[in-house]
């Protein structure tokens, strides 16, 4: 008997059929599943009127002349149109005087196009608001707060330490290093300098065993992004959690860390499951706007990398339209023919010399020195090889050359659907 898995693909889905009798399960999110009992425009208003640890956002506007609204970039599927409205509104309401700024936080991404403007926050927004871009590499741009607790200096955009006010909008999801996003992270790295970015993901700390998705306790590179949070002077949030199709299901307002620990765990009760060890575990990136690069499916393949045996095979569906999706990322394991190598090379960087991508390039290193890839997509054939995965066209040759790697037709297979918003856990013995 045979039966059929599909795993989201682009902005559709990539299915295949696997023997049943090699199927250890299908772990899957409950997010996908949830209902929530209110509308999202309900559960914002809900989480705005009872803030977690702090005031309404009318009483803190109060008085404040210069607000700035940290938001999230084009990388990130958060409803921006949804949660920026009635925050905008309950700032206003508090003082229709204020001077509102909206700061796009691009941590070290590229520029947020004013296409992708219009597309995130809506034309009329997107024209009406004073809206910022934030450059990390802009040095004149940045106010020095002084020594993170790791060492690193740290520089943020300087709009942000002018403001009487700061807040931020986001989404929580688990984060392959720094156990979620959201929260803090608006801040570091949302709107730190290049520098600051940069000793914040040192080897060191994405090497450290608490730098893993769904784990916040002891995890120096939350540590430090909490730390900068404070200093930057955040004082409030509106987060939200997202399930089936990108809609809201959950939504935390107040502060910075203590409304966002509320959504982590919200969020944890439906995503982290326990999985057994497998021989292959199939996953995905989540599909559009996830996968849109090889760089990007690091992090799906960090999910599936728990439950694959030491030798197995992971198989990624990833579409990657963009190809690899980092040039110092593609070059370092081009010219790199031994991943233990690179990951040697990489743990004797010090804090100050990291470089671009490395945190990604060490991460995917560690999960090539465990696991086999076989990477779904549309990417270069030649591209892939050059990563050091097995390029496949569909999941049902991806799970044949899985098998064939391995020489074991009856191979044990995992299926772990959405591999960005799953935590894995080792199946306890």
């Amino acid at each position: 008997m045979k039966k059929t898995i599909s795993l989201p693909y682009g902005t559709g889905e990539i299915s295949a059929q696997v023997e049943e009798s090699q199927l250890l399960g299908i772990v899957q999110s409950q997010l996908e599943e949830y209902e929530a009992e209110k509308s999202p425009k309900e559960l914002l208003c809900q989480a705005m009127e009872n803030p977690i640890g702090t005031s309404r956002l009318e009483e803190l506007a109060k008085g404040k002349k210069k607000v700035v609204v940290l938001c999230s970039d084009h990388t990130r599927p958060v409803p921006s149109k949804l949660i920026l409205p009635p925050m905008l509104g309950a700032i206003r309401r508090g003082n229709p005087q204020a001077e509102i700024t909206l700061l796009i936080a691009t941590g070290c991404h590229r520029g947020t196009t004013r296409q992708e403007l219009v597309n995130k926050l809506g034309a009329e927004m997107a024209e009406k608001e004073h809206i910022l871009i934030h450059d990390c590499a802009a040095e004149e741009d940045m106010a020095d707060l002084g020594i993170l607790p790791s060492g690193g200096r740290l520089r943020i955009n300087k709009a942000a330490m002018e403001a009487d006010l700061l807040v931020a909008e986001g989404f929580i999801e688990p984060h392959f290093f720094a156990g979620f996003s959201g929260g803090r992270k608006s801040v570091l790295p949302g709107i730190a300098a290049r520098e600051t970015v940069y000793a914040n993901h040192c080897s060191q700390f994405i090497d450290d065993p608490h730098a893993r998705a769904g784990i916040l306790e002891e995890n120096p590179i939350h540590r430090d992004m909490v730390w900068a949070a404070r200093k930057a002077g955040l004082a409030y949030i509106v987060n939200v959690v997202l399930g089936g199709k990108g809609r809201v299901i959950g939504a935390f307002a107040g502060d910075f860390d203590e409304a966002h620990r509320a959504g982590t765990e919200f969020l944890a009760s439906f995503c982290q499951k326990e999985a057994p060890e497998a021989d292959i575990v199939v996953t995905s990136n989540n599909g559009y706007p996830l996968d849109q690069n090889i760089y990007q499916a690091v992090k799906g393949m960090s999910t599936a990398e728990v439950a694959c045996r030491k030798g197995g095979v992971i198989v990624i569906a990833a579409r990657c339209e963009d190809g690899n999706g980092g040039e110092v990322f593609w070059r370092t394991f081009r010219e790199g023919k031994d991943p233990k190598v690179i990951m040697d090379t990489i743990l004797a960087t010090p804090q100050d010399k990291t470089q671009s991508d490395q945190w990604q390039s060490q991460v995917f290193a560690r999960v090539l020195m465990k696991c086999r890839v076989v990477l779904v997509s549309q990417a270069p054939d030649e591209m892939v090889r050059d990563l050091h995965m097995t390029p496949a066209h569909s999941l049902e040759e991806g799970l044949r050359l899985a098998q064939e790697m391995l020489g074991e037709p009856q191979a044990k297979i995992l299926v772990v659907p959405q591999g960005i918003s799953t935590i894995l856990r080792p199946q306890a013995l």
